[in-house]
């Protein structure tokens, strides 16, 4: 299997009012935790193309099984609530950008700045 669990169709609805289908559980050691990218929480828009919009969830689990060895999931990453991450991050993470990805590219412009203003007295 693709190692995962789906909940949701339009005669199962996972959160009123929509039909959609989520991903519940990713399965330890399945195809879906090794690749690392999908998430429980994710609502799956399509399966190799086709669009699971309006579906019953038996007929969603069935495309799923029919999905072949190489599978496209088109997915929309779950909302995280303003007041905190949905579920645990025992990562140590804060989930913000990472002081480095700003620090590095302002030491970097700078740098080059200080060169160029160095090779322009030199000319003088």
């Amino acid at each position: 299997g693709l190692g995962f669990n789906i909940v949701g169709g339009t005669d199962q609805q996972y959160i009123s009012n929509d039909s959609s289908i989520y991903v519940s559980r990713i399965k330890k050691d399945g195809a879906a935790y090794l690749d690392g990218r999908l998430q429980e929480g994710d609502k799956i828009l399509a399966v190799n193309g086709r669009d699971l919009k309006d579906l019953r969830h038996k007929d969603a689990v069935e495309l799923f099984r029919n999905a072949g060895y190489d599978v496209s999931l088109k997915i929309q990453r779950r909302v995280q609530p303003q007041n905190g991450p949905v579920g645990h991050r025992d990562d140590g993470e804060s989930g913000g950008l990472p002081l480095v990805a700003i620090l590095v590219p302002g030491l970097a412009l700078a740098a080059a700045a200080v060169w160029i203003l160095l090779r322009y007295r030199q000319r003088m």
